[in-house]
């Protein structure tokens, strides 16, 4: 297992309730590949983004530190991109 970092921007305009189940969703693509999760935190609340993404000028991020196969990454990049409250992600493998 190689330990990644995935960045995430999602929608500035969701309530607690939907942060933290988007929250979950994020981290349960990790742990239903058998994958572990190291941590998620948010990382910054509402920064305004340098242009505009799927027509929202400001963003939210969260950061995601797991452990994972490295062919079941794409697995978990398939389910964050149909996820419509994540504008943007990038998953970067570690050391």
């Amino acid at each position: 297992m190689a330990n990644y970092e995935s960045m995430f921007i999602i929608k500035p305009d969701l309530s607690e309730q939907d942060r933290q189940t988007l929250f979950n969703q994020i981290n349960d693509a990790v742990t239903k590949n058998n994958g572990s999760v190291i941590s998620g935190s948010v990382w910054a609340e509402k920064r305004k983004l340098c242009f505009p993404i799927k027509k929202h000028n400001e963003g939210s991020f969260y950061l995601l530190n797991f452990s994972l196969l490295g062919p079941l990454v794409k697995e978990i990049s398939h389910a964050y991109k149909l996820n419509e409250n994540i504008l943007r992600f990038m998953v970067t493998k570690q050391g």
